[in-house]
């Protein structure tokens, strides 16, 4: 028997996790699913990020930049554990109802801009091209009106991450917990000071959220086809049997973290402009412009400066990718609703 007629006999025909669309899903399942899952991923990745902030906020001109392992081992010594989780509570709180609006804004769009292309299909692009565009449009769209709600969160939570280190340029003002941030940072400086580096976060998250997702999509696809399997519409890749799920995690994370270390190299100086936006010059003074900010990090260490939390952000986005792809897909496959 051929793959073709063994494919024909299967007793159901095997659907890529990638193409269980916002319809099919069982939305109030999606979302507790996602809130509780994801809160465990970013538990698990938070030091990384506390890792990352200090790095990008400490000033070459008093003390030589840490490394990743320096610096973590100056936390565990000076703070203990806790000094690794210095504002994951606000972050957390922030995290749920962000990712909430991320996941429906992404697959919404998908879907929608998915089925738009496909009704211009005929007009010469093809099924992977508008795949790809439809995930870099629903990255795009999602990261954006995400940070509406992470921004303030990211403003608070790294003013927490930073404070009661030794390093030269951490914020010596300090806060008794995330309400007590909030109040001040409101009381200082308004509402916008909640939205400080919002510019940045924009320019920061939704290029690479764009980049991100049409990676991932055009890198899955690809390791699917030429692993013999059915992807989209292409019926030229028929596969005998479904993958087993040790396989289709694989590849999710593979293609994942390739994706994650690409938008991680293009955007951390973007990255690095921000946190510093968002962290200095809160003592009640003006706060610094972006090219104040870009002038100061290039007279502290070069253009290497605006690099500076690479690995650490490089890392992070990576293992993070990783598992928030591998963690979404799984939410995705226990909300889908039974074919009927």
């Amino acid at each position: 028997m051929t793959l073709r007629q063994e494919h024909q006999h299967a007793p159901s025909e095997f659907r890529l996790p990638a193409d269980i669309d916002w319809h099919m899903l069982d939305k109030s399942k999606f979302f507790l699913l996602g809130a509780a899952l994801f809160s465990g991923v970013s538990g698990m990745l938070y030091p990384v990020v506390v890792l990352k902030t200090r790095q990008q906020v400490v000033m070459a001109a008093v003390s030589s930049p840490h490394s990743c392992a320096s610096l973590g081992l100056d936390i565990l010594r000076r703070e203990g554990v806790r000094g690794f989780y210095k504002g994951f509570s606000t972050s957390l709180a922030g995290t749920i109802p962000a990712r909430a609006l991320y996941m429906s804004t992404l697959e919404i769009t998908k879907s929608s801009v998915g089925s738009l292309l496909a009704t211009k299909a005929a007009g010469g692009m093809s099924e992977p091209a508008a795949a790809a565009v439809a995930n870099a449009a629903a990255g795009l769209t999602a990261s954006i009106a995400a940070q509406l709600v992470w921004t303030p969160i990211d403003v608070v939570s790294q003013r927490l991450m930073v404070q009661g280190g030794e390093q030269g340029g951490l914020s010596t003002r300090r806060y008794a917990g995330g309400l007590d941030a909030f109040k001040k940072i409101v009381k200082a400086d308004g509402l916008p000071g909640l939205y400080r580096g919002f510019g940045m976060s924009i320019l920061t998250y939704a290029p690479s959220n764009a980049l991100w997702w049409a990676s991932y999509c055009v890198t899955q696809r690809s390791v699917w086809m030429s692993l013999g399997y059915k992807v989209g519409n292409n019926d030229s890749q028929i596969a005998a049997a479904p993958p087993s799920s040790r396989v289709v995690v694989l590849v999710q994370g593979l293609s994942a973290a390739s994706a994650g270390g690409i938008s991680a190299l293009v955007t951390t100086p973007f990255d690095t402009i921000k946190t510093r936006l968002q962290v200095l010059g809160n003592d009640g003074t003006k706060p610094p412009t972006v090219m104040q900010t870009v002038q100061t990090l290039v007279k502290e260490g070069g253009w290497k400066a605006c690099y500076r939390g690479l690995g650490a952000r490089w890392a992070s986005m990576s293992l993070s990718a990783t598992t928030t792809i591998t963690t979404y897909e799984f939410i995705k496959r226990l909300s889908a609703k039974a074919e009927e």
